[in-house]
């Protein structure tokens, strides 16, 4: 059964990814209003009709505030951890079917398994995500301040691996920004930095890999064209260039990858 994987955008102002086969999906976030997120279904030629589940990786608002509208909109659940329920309830957004999980169990919805894994960031219980379906295995990892041991462990020998390249160091130390904002996004519970990305890369890639995806590019403090142009080279470093990569972008979606 062959595998889609849609990342219908993704940065500061919105973040939603569909981990589909032809019929049904499990929609990671949706930092979009359900008008934009199903436009952008439809411009890749999706039913809405294929999300069966919306999973929450955290409560930041470019993660979820779409959440709440697009699940009651399609009567679908929303599974998220504890804490992250409890924040979404305080603001009213979560939808009315609710289910919960744990950090580091295991659960399925349709014919996908669904493996969230702690990362650091500076969220109330955040997660990322490891997906399975038959022997295709999908991990998204979009915002988190560094590699860890449990993140290289969990993400590593991926058929598709969709990576958080949020920062380039010298641009952000120069962006109009606050120091203390600064400091948050370059700490350990921040956002990961090309740098550090890239060099999970020589880790994280095996032979089963085929498919790469950068995330999560800030619109000030990045480029989308640098990103791309590090991430080759780095590619070409580890004679990995046979990889399928690209950048995700805010302002549209990238076209489904289809993993078989």
């Amino acid at each position: 059964m062959a595998v889609g994987v849609t990342v219908l955008g993704s940065g500061s102002k919105g973040n939603a990814t569909l981990i589909h086969t032809e019929n049904s999906g499990v929609l990671i976030d949706n930092g979009f209003s359900r008008k934009e997120l199903l436009k952008r279904l439809a411009d890749n030629g999706i039913s809405q009709e294929v999300i069966k589940a919306i999973v929450i990786t955290h409560e930041h608002g470019d993660h979820v505030k779409g959440v709440r509208v697009l699940a009651d909109h399609l009567d679908i659940p929303t599974y998220c951890t504890t804490d992250t329920l409890r924040y979404l309830k305080a603001k009213n957004n979560i939808g009315k079917k609710q289910v919960l999980f744990d950090p580091g169990s295991s659960f399925t919805i349709e014919e996908f398994v669904i493996e969230p894994f702690s990362v650091p960031h500076d969220a109330v219980q955040p997660v990322a995500f490891v997906i399975k379906t038959g022997d295709i295995k999908v991990g998204v990892a979009t915002d988190l301040g560094q590699v860890g041991k449990l993140a290289l462990q969990r993400l590593y020998d991926c058929d598709l691996l969709c990576l958080e390249s949020n920062y380039d160091i010298d641009m952000l130390k120069k962006a109009d920004r606050p120091i203390s904002l600064k400091r948050r996004i370059m700490g350990r519970h921040g956002h990961l930095d090309n740098a550090d990305a890239l060099e999970s890369l020589e880790f994280l890639l095996t032979a089963k890999t085929k498919h790469l995806i950068m995330a999560h590019v800030s619109s000030d403090c990045n480029e989308y064209e640098l990103v791309e142009s590090l991430t080759s080279q780095k590619l070409a470093e580890i004679n990995r260039s046979d990889i399928n990569m690209q950048v995700a972008r805010q302002h549209s979606s990238l076209e489904p990858i289809w993993i078989d």
